[in-house]
């Protein structure tokens, strides 16, 4: 059957339409973490031997000229490595839910007292202040931001300090991020009460010892659901790490508190951390949560890329 000068005419404009339109979609710069839904969430971290070129940000990654819990400074990290992002929920004066650390202002910002002693329109006024102390351009994000800028582009964890975890469940739903945000929950009760709530959400839960492996074994959410975090220091108990990957469950572990200052020590990289590092991945550890989110992705993960049964969820910058 011939086509019909009009008939190509169409072909054409539709050919010449999706040119112009892919030409005009925004070109992402991140290095982004992307699953479409819940399932494809728990696909991603069920338990495998492969090493995932992925690290968790304590409170986003901050560094000089990027202050912590701030949506600029999620940027700079993504910019630089694949990384999930832990951040900190409190409350201001009249009831929204801001990202802050502490339960006052001084550190961190240009402003002082209780951080619920303002209302959402004052705290947008404070700048927010880096960890060398310098003042930045830069404003407190709300949660309700930070979750819309997320989508698509990285995983939250959220550490819910005052915030009540039903709350938590409850914005995730608003925002339908079952696939891009997570609760963390240390207490039986708050993970059997988010499972109940909402089973398609996923929870970094403490999973320190064998008592709490059975603790949470017999709570009735599964593992599917959860990532374990082991310690903040190196773990003492490889059988632990074992019986986790035995139900599938991926593992977390702290680097902040003793690799973390090494690195900060020293100032660049060596292959004495970077064989450090590499142990904690051989070691059965997963993903690292560290306070260096850059340093430690380009240290660790150095000509690594994503498993290919798990590439569909990493897209390199653009």
């Amino acid at each position: 059957m011939k086509r019909t000068k009009l008939g190509w005419t169409l072909a054409s404009c539709v050919l010449l339409f999706m040119a112009a339109e892919a030409l005009s979609a925004p070109k992402s710069r991140f290095h982004r973490i992307h699953a479409d839904n819940p399932n494809e969430l728990r696909e991603l971290f069920v338990y495998s031997e492969e090493w995932m070129p992925l690290v968790s940000a304590h409170r986003g990654g901050p560094v000089p000229g990027f202050p912590e819990n701030c949506i600029e400074t999620f940027e700079h990290t993504l910019e630089q490595a694949y990384s999930m992002l832990e951040i900190d929920l409190r409350y201001s004066k009249d009831g929204h839910i801001v990202l802050h650390h502490d339960t006052t202002l001084d550190r961190t910002t240009t402003g002082t007292g209780p951080v619920d002693s303002l209302t959402l329109a004052e705290l947008k006024q404070l700048k927010l202040i880096d960890r060398e102390g310098t003042v930045t351009n830069y404003r407190i994000p709300t949660l309700d931001e930070a979750i819309e800028w997320a989508r698509g582009n990285t995983i939250l964890i959220l550490d819910k300090k005052d915030v009540l975890v039903e709350t938590c469940v409850r914005k995730i739903r608003e925002h339908k991020a079952q696939a891009h945000v997570m609760i963390m929950a240390s207490q039986i009760k708050d993970i059997q009460a988010v499972y109940d709530l909402d089973p398609n959400i996923m929870m970094e839960i403490m999973v320190g010892d064998r008592d709490r492996f059975k603790q949470f074994d017999q709570s009735g959410v599964p593992w599917n659901r959860v990532i374990p975090f082991i310690s903040h220091q190196p773990p003492k108990d490889p059988g632990l790490i074992e019986m986790i990957h035995a139900k599938g469950a991926s593992c977390m572990a702290g680097s902040s508190r003793y690799l973390d200052r090494d690195l900060k020590a020293l100032g660049k990289p060596s292959p004495e951390l970077q064989a450090s590092y590499h142990n904690l991945l051989r070691g059965g550890i997963d993903i690292i949560e560290t306070d260096l989110p850059i340093q430690v992705s380009q240290l660790a993960f150095k000509n690594f890329s994503a498993p290919s049964r798990k590439a569909k969820f990493f897209k390199e910058p653009d």
